[in-house]
C-alpha cells in the first residue's frame, strides 16, 4: 500500500468517525444547556434537564413498559432463533432453502410495510394493539438475527463434540443441554443483547401495534411533534449510555466465554 493511499484511507475513515460521532456529540451537548431554545452558541451549562427527564414520570413508565416489552420479546425470538439455527445448521432436509428464506424475511422486509402487514394480521386474528401485539411483533423481527448469530457459532463446532456425548449414553436432548449450548453461550449471549436493544429501539412496529401506552421511542416522537427541548436530549443520552454499557458488557462476557 502505498503512502497517498494510506493517507486516504486514513482521511476517509477520521471523516466517516466525524460524520458519526458528530451529531451524537452535538446532542450530547444539547442536554446541558441552560436554556430551552436549540442552538449555539451555549452561554451556561446544567444538569437540571436530566434531574427533570428522572423525575418524570411519564419518561420512568414508557422506559419500563419498553424494557418489558423488550425482555419479553427477546426471550421468545431467543427461543425460536436458537431452535431454527439447530434446524438449519444439523439437519439436510427437502426445502431446507425455503425454510432458510422464510427465516431470513422478516430481516428484509422494509420496516413499514412489516408493521402495516403485522397491524392487518392482528386484526385478522382479532388480538387488540397493546404489549403482547408489540411483543409478537418485535420477536418475529428478532428471530433472524439471532438464527444467524447462533448459526454462525454452530457451524464452528466439531460434530465429534456431540457424537461422544451419545457414546457415552447421553440421549440427544441431554447432549443439546449439556454440550452444545454451553458451546453456544457466547453466541446466545450476543443474540440475546442485539435482540434487546433492536427491540428496546423499535419506532415502526411499536408505533402501529401499541394503544394508548407508548413505549419510548414512541413517547420521544410524540414530544417532537411539539418542539425539540433539551429535556429531549436528556433522555436520549442517559439511553445513549445505558445502551453502550451494556453493548460493552455483552462483547466482555463474550470474549470471557470464548477464552473459556
Amino acid at each position: 500500500m502505498t503512502r497517498h493511499t494510506r493517507l486516504f484511507m486514513s482521511m476517509a475513515y477520521w471523516g466517516f468517525a466525524i460524520y458519526l460521532f458528530l451529531p451524537i456529540t452535538i446532542m450530547i451537548a444539547m442536554s446541558f444547556k441552560d436554556s430551552k431554545f436549540i442552538g449555539f452558541p451555549i452561554r451556561s451549562w446544567t444538569t437540571d434537564w436530566y434531574g427533570q427527564a428522572i423525575a418524570n414520570g411519564e419518561f420512568v413508565s414508557a422506559t419500563g413498559y419498553s424494557l418489558l416489552v423488550a425482555v419479553v420479546s427477546t426471550a421468545i425470538s431467543m427461543v425460536m432463533g436458537t431452535w431454527l439455527a439447530v434446524l438449519l445448521a444439523r439437519k439436510s432436509f427437502w426445502g431446507r432453502g425455503v425454510v432458510f428464506a422464510l427465516t431470513m424475511l422478516p430481516a428484509v422486509v422494509p420496516g413499514i410495510i412489516s408493521a402495516i402487514s403485522f397491524r392487518i394480521y392482528i386484526r385478522l386474528i382479532e388480538l387488540d394493539p397493546g404489549m403482547v401485539a408489540i411483543i409478537f411483533g418485535h420477536a418475529v423481527h428478532n428471530v433472524p438475527f439471532v438464527a444467524l448469530v447462533v448459526g454462525a457459532r454452530l457451524g464452528t463446532m466439531p460434530r465429534s463434540h456431540t457424537e461422544a456425548a451419545q457414546d457415552l449414553g447421553a440421549d440427544p436432548l441431554i447432549a443439546f443441554l449439556r454440550v452444545t449450548v454451553p458451546y453456544l453461550k457466547p453466541a446466545m449471549v450476543g443474540g440475546a443483547v442485539f435482540s434487546l436493544l433492536l427491540s428496546f429501539d423499535d419506532f415502526v412496529r411499536s408505533f402501529f401495534l401499541g394503544s394508548y401506552e407508548p413505549t419510548l421511542p414512541v413517547l420521544l416522537f410524540s414530544k417532537l411533534r411539539s418542539g425539540m427541548s433539551p429535556e429531549i436530549n436528556a433522555i436520549s443520552t442517559l439511553v445513549l449510555i445505558v445502551t453502550a454499557i451494556l453493548g460493552l458488557w455483552a462483547e466482555r462476557s463474550m470474549r470471557r466465554m470464548n477464552k473459556g
